[in-house]
């Protein structure tokens, strides 16, 4: 329990003050995380050197994306709290507190019985060996005496025994009702999966809108940068700026890629694509893809740069071109 929290919300400072507020039946005061911090500064950086400078407006965009992977952090460590960590909270605080305290109440009525049940044999044997005595040297009283032992024995073994029954009675009942809470914690913690499966898909997402942002930024360094053309500008290209973020996308240049687009959207024909990672449809409109099966693709006049329609079948819908390979 403690090691989730600590894994959701790395910041000790953080989690005191939430515990804190949470005490006093307060709302803990908005706080900006790591990623949006990073943000924002990205964005003041990218403000100092210039919105207008290919640099600047890197910057900005890069902050921006930060900024929105902060927020969907934020939104996955509430719906953790709320779907995960605090049904479990409840029931270690509450249920599992009184399963222990009950069956530990059980433990020591059946020692008691134990207890009760030894003294009864001890009385008993007692019994026997003033009986055998009395055969040779009467002794009414001490045969009396045991007589009443064993009595009071029995008596205290029946209402130990009826204590146990009951305590175990109740332990069962409350053991029993562990497989519907065990069914709850279990829905609970499909609802947190989830909740981390929307994250990372989020943020995969924020970042190919980045990659796919930043791809565009060398061209348009150069030509809104003619008049210093002296100046040689050829060290930015995108094999370099795009270096870390292209390791996983196919060998296929940027410039080859963006040509058979233009192509294809000049044209009023259609390509086979090679797709190149799994995508969601966002709604009726949008096709799902899988990875590594080829659809046929084309342009419709208007469309938006970023997307292509694609058939599969008789499926059809809009597919982002960043989740594309044009084949020859």
């Amino acid at each position: 329990m403690k090691q989730t929290e600590v894994l959701l919300q790395p910041n000790p400072n953080a989690r005191i003050e939430e515990f804190v507020y949470e005490k006093l039946d307060r709302k803990a005061p908005s706080r900006m995380n790591n990623p949006e911090l990073l943000g924002q500064y990205m964005i003041d950086a990218g403000n100092e050197f210039g919105p207008g400078t290919a640099y600047g407006n890197a910057l900005i965009k890069c902050g921006e994306t930060q900024k929105r992977i902060g927020t969907a952090d934020r939104e996955l460590i509430q719906t953790s709290a709320i779907n995960f960590l605090t049904p479990l909270r409840n029931f270690i605080e509450g249920d599992y507190k009184t399963i222990a305290k009950e069956r530990k109440l059980l433990q020591n009525k059946r020692l008691d019985l134990d207890a009760a049940k030894t003294r009864l044999k001890k009385a008993k044997v007692a019994e026997a060996r003033a009986a055998q005595l009395n055969t040779s040297q009467p002794e009414e009283n001490n045969i009396m005496i045991w007589a009443e032992e064993v009595t009071k024995s029995e008596q205290e073994v029946r209402i130990t025994q009826s204590e146990f029954d009951r305590q175990a009675e109740i332990t069962r009942l409350l053991l029993e009702g562990i497989s519907s809470t065990h069914a709850h914690h279990l829905r609970c913690l499909n609802d947190f999966v989830e909740a981390q499966m929307t994250y990372y898909a989020q943020c995969y997402q924020y970042m190919l809108d980045l990659q796919k942002q930043l791809g565009s930024f060398p061209s348009t360094f150069l030509s809104n940068n003619n008049q210093s053309s002296s100046t040689p500008v050829q060290s930015v290209s995108t094999p370099s700026v795009l270096a870390s973020a292209s390791a996983s996308l196919p060998s296929v240049s940027n410039s080859i890629v963006t040509s058979g687009i233009s192509e294809l959207r000049s044209s009023s024909g259609s390509r086979k694509a090679r797709v190149l990672y799994d995508y969601d449809a966002a709604n009726s409109s949008e096709l799902s893809l899988l990875a590594d099966e080829v659809i046929t693709v084309y342009s419709i006049p208007g469309m938006d740069s970023d997307w292509l329609m694609g058939e599969r079948g008789n499926q059809k819908g809009k597919v982002p071109i960043t989740y594309l390979e044009l084949l020859n």
